[in-house]
């Protein structure tokens, strides 16, 4: 607890390649007032080298985990570079496995009072072929979870 009584909320927002993400994290820092850290979560697919017909040789196996590294660093400074701005204090955290069963194990061992995930905006046939992250989280996440969904999914494609 601070001095004022006020409760440090732990927030987690899960971040990944769509701009949907980006815009969830950006409405959590315009528009939710908490103090203390904000977790930035980002889960990479993980990475098969048996999809490559078993033909993949130490170096392509070194050179795509490499690319993997790299793409979630560039994804995670981008999002810290947000919340510098705003002058909130932020980790990073960079998981291996299916986001969203990730999220929500890693939402409940942290112990985590919000999860923030954006949407895509998929309509009701293709979420229930592709599924859906946010869907999923609703349904499984052990905490409240804010579900930001973009004004217009269109205007995110445009900036």
């Amino acid at each position: 607890m601070e001095e004022t009584g006020e409760k440090k909320m732990k927030v987690m927002v899960a971040i990944d390649e769509s701009e949907g993400s980006f815009y969830a994290l950006q409405w959590t820092l315009d528009n939710l007032k908490f103090s203390g850290l904000i977790t930035l979560l980002h889960v990479q697919d993980p990475f098969n080298p048996i999809a490559l017909g078993g033909a993949a040789s130490v170096t392509v196996v070194e050179s795509v985990r490499k690319a993997q590294q790299e793409a979630s660093a560039a994804l995670l400074s981008r999002a810290l570079n947000m919340c510098n701005d705003k002058m909130v204090k932020a980790e990073t955290v960079v998981i291996e496995g299916d986001a969203k069963d990730i999220i929500c194990e890693f939402t409940e061992k942290a112990h985590f009072d919000l999860l923030v995930v954006g949407s895509r905006g998929l309509g009701k046939i293709k979420r229930a072929f592709l599924g859906s992250v946010s869907d999923y989280c609703s349904h499984h996440a052990k905490c409240p979870i804010l579900i930001v969904r973009p004004p217009n999914p269109k205007e995110l494609l445009t900036k």
